[in-house]
């Protein structure tokens, strides 16, 4: 096992870019968030864990055409790379196996601690 390390804010935005797929950048990975979680998160934040994800090798990013929308300017598009996928994969499984160890009963019954 590599060993994949994202925070919370990071796997929720490297899934987030995976879902929308070539419209993912800035505005779109945030309002998707909140869509999906009802977090608020504040569009730095967004950012600067984009940029982190390109750093680390799990996203890539090209400059998208202007559009008069954005008044002339260009979007910063980000997809999922290879290695991202494979960190998205290994988080999976490493979730799915602790998951899969919860014994039933556990989660069915409180023990009062």
């Amino acid at each position: 096992m590599k060993g994949y390390h994202l925070g919370e804010l990071e796997e929720l935005v490297l899934l987030t870019v995976g879902i929308l797929e070539a419209g993912a950048y800035g505005v779109s990975v945030l309002e998707e968030i909140k869509n999906q979680t009802g977090r608020k998160v504040n569009i730095s934040a967004i950012h600067t864990v984009l940029n982190r994800l390109e750093e680390k090798g799990f996203l890539e990013s090209k400059m998208g055409g202007a559009t008069e929308e954005r008044g002339g300017r260009r979007k910063r598009l980000f997809a999922i790379s290879a290695n991202g996928r494979a960190a998205i994969a290994e988080i999976r499984a490493l979730r799915n196996r602790l998951y899969d160890q919860i014994p039933p009963l556990a989660l069915e019954f409180s023990h009062g601690y």
